[in-house]
């Protein structure tokens, strides 16, 4: 399963907030991308545009449009409906 994890990344002296999205999987994907903090936007549509970020810098194949996603702590996980638990 692919899953791709962002987070916040607070200011510090030399830059502004941030979002990092990145894919560490087993099958061998290993992407990352920040991006400006976008203030317009809020909630999950901040890490969504980094999601896109990501998509967009290493060319993925990825459709992206029927992704599923949860919060978790500084950030979200957003993966794909495709993959499911057979009971």
């Amino acid at each position: 399963m692919i899953a791709i994890q962002t987070k916040y990344i607070p200011p510090s002296n030399n830059k502004g907030s941030r979002i990092k999205a990145w894919v560490d999987s087993d099958m061998g994907h290993n992407f990352s991308v920040y991006i400006s903090y976008p203030h317009h936007l809020s909630h999950e549509l901040v890490h969504y545009e980094a999601v896109k970020a990501l998509i967009d810098k290493h060319k993925l194949d990825w459709n992206i449009s029927d992704m599923a996603y949860g919060g978790v702590k500084n950030g979200y996980v957003f993966c794909f409906l495709d993959s499911k638990v057979e009971a």
